[in-house]
């Protein structure tokens, strides 16, 4: 095995001393007046002999690594990807490397990715925390480390955070559909306590409720996140089949408009002649369906930077008021939340 190059092994060929190598490997050359070919010199030296840093030894000693652990609940969800995108691009400009994962909405998992990133000694975290995890994001709080919350949060805890107005966007998303003539209205969405998910159901019936539309238990269709094809087919087809029973649906998730799709395809069911679609977050996967899906709009751009924003100036004052940033949306409406067609006399 090879050894690993020092400092003190480019200082030795150079025939310097490791404090004149450290200066210029760390761009100080200039604030200790080194001279420019001497400095030259080092750096070309460090080129041949390969050197490494030890950034575990310099975050030791400064105090800090520069680095944010980034913990989503589906890095292949494109709402999460995007974000993910967006806070690793803002962070850099920052002088901050991002390190993220999924937790899968397991709070294990997320537990396992919190341990992992504390050994690697980072600055802070950015959490779309999973059901579960209150305690961990108390733990991290009383250890001293920065965490900021995104997307999701918890009523009962002080804590930075971005996160939308999910009782608004769901209660006009629903609002829409019911202006277009839809008067059986039918939700899917997880099965789960977090406060998100209860607050799209919240606006889902709320907007039914002040239309003078009685809300039915069967309307509404919960699936778990771990077995959420198996369990949103039987679900669905319970309302679609043999007979429709509804004449619009909401999901909660693009994730379950995509998959609830899937089966509506094949059943024949025509959108939105028969049943009219709107689904919480947009979908790549929306392109392959037609006709186009009518979507509530997050502003991913404006999550991510706002996440970044208090994640630094909580790393910069510890001691500073916790900020809750409430970041607008918009329902973009596409041809699939069509108004119902009046059937013929």
């Amino acid at each position: 095995m090879n050894k690993k190059v020092s400092l003190k092994d480019i200082a030795n060929h150079l025939g310097v001393s490791t404090a004149l190598v450290s200066y210029v490997i760390n761009n100080k050359d200039k604030k200790a007046r080194v001279g420019v070919e001497m400095a030259e010199r080092i750096r070309k030296a460090a080129i041949e002999f390969n050197y490494q840093p030890n950034l575990i030894a310099q975050s030791l000693k400064i105090g800090k690594t520069n680095t944010i652990g980034l913990i989503v609940a589906d890095i292949s969800n494109p709402f999460f990807s995007l974000i993910a995108r967006i806070i690793e691009d803002e962070a850099r400009k920052h002088g901050y490397v991002v390190i993220f994962g999924s937790s899968d909405e397991s709070a294990e998992k997320s537990q396992l990715l919190i341990d992992v990133f504390l050994t690697r000694q980072v600055d802070a975290f950015i959490i779309a925390p999973t059901e579960n995890t209150e305690s961990q994001i108390r733990a991290l709080q009383k250890r001293g480390v920065p965490v900021v919350l995104i997307d999701r949060y918890f009523p009962n805890m002080d804590a930075d955070g971005v996160m939308i107005n999910n009782f608004q966007a769901a209660y006009q998303a629903v609002e829409h559909l019911i202006k277009n003539g839809r008067q059986k209205i039918g939700m899917m969405a997880y099965d789960n306590e977090l406060v998100h998910m209860h607050e799209r159901v919240r606006g889902y019936k709320e907007a039914l409720k002040d239309r003078g539309i009685r809300f039915k238990n069967s309307w509404l269709k919960k699936v778990s996140y771990q077995n959420i094809a198996r369990d949103l087919a039987t679900e669905l087809k319970s309302l679609l089949q043999p007979k429709l029973q509804v004449d619009a649906f909401f999901f909660a998730t693009n994730s379950l408009a995509v998959e609830s799709l899937k089966v509506i395809t094949k059943t024949g069911i025509r959108v939105p002649e028969d049943l009219a679609i709107i689904s919480f977050d947009e979908s790549d996967a929306f392109d392959l369906f037609y006709p186009p899906v009518t979507y509530v709009s997050q502003s991913v751009e404006d999550i991510g930077r706002q996440a970044v924003g208090l994640v630094l100036k909580r790393i910069a004052d510890r001691n500073s008021k916790f900020s809750r940033v409430v970041v607008q949306t918009k329902l973009v409406i596409r041809s699939s939340s069509g108004k119902k067609l009046k059937q013929p006399s």
